[in-house]
């Protein structure tokens, strides 16, 4: 499966919507602005993922969006199978055949081990991760200090 370009501005707009909401909701012009991402497009991403539970909106002038969840909850596959449907490296479409020993063997060595792992990944990397890493990666990570 390759991510369309649905579950990528999706994701990446979470990530903004995750690092900018600090306890206030943010609108989808200001993340649109700041990712480069058609208003219209995103607004209906986020139509999706609203439907979805993934994030709420607040109505009115001063409106936007918040996550529904804390970050460390809201997992990546929950995102991207919102957006994209579910992961599989190949198309199944070929369940119903018989498939010989070699097809067997492929499917369970090849196929079935890169889904395996890729939706291992996806349902243990949360948006909290990424936006940790984002701010890793920006410098703006906080740290603790003990005495």
């Amino acid at each position: 499966m390759k991510v369309s370009t649905k579950g990528r501005y999706g994701l990446r707009a979470l990530v903004d919507l995750t690092i900018n909401s600090k306890d206030k909701h943010v609108s989808l012009v200001e993340i649109a602005n700041r990712q480069n991402i058609s208003l219209n497009y995103l607004e209906q991403v986020f139509g999706t993922l609203r439907k979805a539970g993934i994030v709420k909106s607040i109505k009115g002038a001063q409106g936007g969006y918040v996550l529904a969840d804390s970050p460390e909850n809201i997992k990546i596959s929950t995102i991207l199978t919102t957006l994209e449907g579910e992961f599989s490296i190949v198309d199944e479409g070929d369940s119903d055949k018989q498939l010989d020993s070699i097809q067997l063997a492929v499917k369970a060595l090849v196929w079935d081990k890169i889904n395996e792992n890729v939706n291992y990944y996806l349902e243990n990397t949360t948006l909290e991760d990424i936006a940790n890493e984002h701010r890793r990666l920006n410098g703006t990570e906080s740290y603790m200090y003990f005495i």
